[in-house]
């Protein structure tokens, strides 16, 4: 299919086209010609005062295969994708079985071929996710596996972490840390504060997240090894961060799009829908987390997209499973944040890939197209309808958000 996108603003910090207006025209899945005015045999896509950018870019995605399906399966979970505007997602291993060998990383992979969304399986850093024993880290490197976690598992002994990052340097991994002390957290199931005492409910502390963070800095630090910190969501946890990377420690950051716009004001009326996990914080630390971003302290946005079957969510909050979809609702989620749309590319098309070191797809003439047709003032309604997840597990179904996908192409696929 050849396309021809007139009138679109560019935003692509490696293109010779940033930031100018221009029709851009596609044939056989190539940019062909990026010019002012370009006439072509081809589908005409009016996107005056719309953004073209690079296809965005998921660190954090959960997807149903393997074993849980009845949440997502790869079709679905692409489609959702497709439709908030990824063209690339990194799978978080929170399966089962678990990606914990190459068995499993070349199934996804194979699952994923000739999709419009290109799909990397990250892999565990244990058997099992087990925290006991380190995972075949580097069987799965060589079958495609760009780097490895133990997802919404965090790795609680010190010593098999400090393993992981050494080991993984031998073959220039990169490995991601959820930082939560288990020991800290314990069982409860919000964040620590006026709201968990207002409910009546035993909280989370934000320490049990930073704890984590200054223990795995250090350990970074120790090995002379690069991290990525999966979700961060408090302020003490930006400024770690931040201090670590004046430091010159080569640690990178992510933040899911729901913490920059929700706090935990919202689970006033137990509604878990809002139950997630690092749990909803305050404002002040929302102001932290958008600070972050805007200072790049915070390299990038993640959905943290976690379906769940409509008995995993419609129950006590108590009882309730963390997690929400947010594929297509992050786009809308992250223009509330108050970023430029420029840095907004930034933080979720061009920095993801490099954290991952994949190839940042460029807008320009000769390059395999990749991208993303959006518009940052398009209002509309997230519906079931609309939802092209498997799961319905999210607190904005039914609500207006302002900012909208209108196009999203890669590998000579179009989704709209």
């Amino acid at each position: 299919m050849n396309l021809l996108i007139k009138s679109a603003t560019i935003l692509d910090p490696g293109s010779p086209f940033h930031q100018q207006v221009a029709d851009i025209l596609i044939e056989n899945g190539v940019i062909t010609r990026i010019a002012e005015e370009v006439e072509a045999d081809a589908e005409l896509i009016d996107a005056e005062g719309k953004y073209v950018s690079p296809g965005f870019f998921d660190l954090n995605c959960n997807i149903g295969e393997l074993g849980l399906e009845t949440k997502e399966d790869m079709y679905s979970g692409t489609r959702a994708a497709a439709a908030g505007g990824f063209t690339g997602v990194a799978l978080m291993p929170n399966t089962n079985p678990p990606a914990h060998s190459k068995a499993e990383i070349e199934y996804l992979l194979n699952r994923a071929k000739n999709n419009l969304v290109e799909v990397y399986p990250l892999g565990t850093i244990s058997h099992k996710r087990e925290g006991k024993d380190l995972a075949e880290m580097y069987d799965m490197y060589l079958s495609g596996a760009k780097a490895f976690t133990d997802g919404n598992r965090p790795v609680q002994d010190a010593g098999l972490m400090e393993r992981a990052l050494l080991y993984a340097q031998g073959f220039d991994a990169l490995v991601f840390s959820y930082p939560e002390d288990t020991a800290i957290a314990g069982k409860a199931k919000v964040n620590e504060g006026e709201i968990s005492t207002l409910l009546g409910m035993k909280g989370i502390p934000s320490l049990a997240e930073e704890l984590m963070i200054a223990r795995d800095l250090y350990l970074a630090e120790y090995t002379v090894s690069k991290i990525h910190f999966s979700t961060i969501s408090t302020a003490r946890s930006v400024e770690l961060i931040r201090e670590a990377k004046r430091k010159g420690l080569e640690v990178t950051c992510d933040v899911a799009a729901h913490h920059l716009v929700l706090t935990d004001e919202a689970l006033m009326g137990f509604d878990s829908m809002y139950k997630v996990k690092p749990p909803l914080r305050t404002k002040d630390d929302v102001t932290a987390l958008i600070k972050g971003l805007k200072d790049g302290t915070i390299d990038a946005i993640v959905t943290q997209h976690t379906p769940h079957e409509v008995e995993f969510k419609d129950v006590e909050f108590e009882m309730a499973e963390y997690g929400i979809v947010g594929l297509q609702t992050a786009l809308p989620l992250a223009l509330r944040s108050g970023l430029t749309v420029e840095l907004l590319v930034d933080k979720l098309a061009i920095n993801p890939r490099e954290i991952l070191g994949v190839a940042v797809p460029v807008i320009a003439e000769g390059e395999r197209a990749n991208l993303v047709l959006f518009d940052v003032d398009t209002e509309w309604e997230y519906t079931g309808k609309s939802n092209r997840s498997k799961s319905v597990n999210s607190p904005f179904i039914g609500k207006k958000l302002k900012g909208k996908v209108l196009l999203t192409y890669n590998n000579q696929q179009i989704f709209k």
